[in-house]
């Protein structure tokens, strides 16, 4: 699945899920050793504990971040 995230730099946030664990995760854009490592990280982690985890979590003065767009992006894959 790939969702465009708003208010951060990545362009693109593909996710691929393995029933409700994180198979893959690859952040066209943004910080590059951040997404990556943040995308190795999550890797084989239940979805709901990652959402747990990242959700709102702010970069600078932006209301949101690459990891809060991350959880929208899992929220949006498990049909929440």
């Amino acid at each position: 699945m790939d969702y465009k995230p708003t208010g951060v730099c990545s362009r693109l946030i593909h996710v691929e899920l393995d029933g409700d664990k994180i198979a893959n995760v690859e952040f066209v854009g943004g910080c590059a050793g951040n997404t990556s490592g943040i995308s190795s990280l999550v890797k084989g982690m239940d979805a709901h504990e990652v959402i747990k985890r990242l959700e709102g979590t702010t970069c600078g003065a932006r209301p949101t971040s690459c990891p809060d767009q991350l959880s929208k992006a899992l929220k949006q894959a498990l049909g929440e």
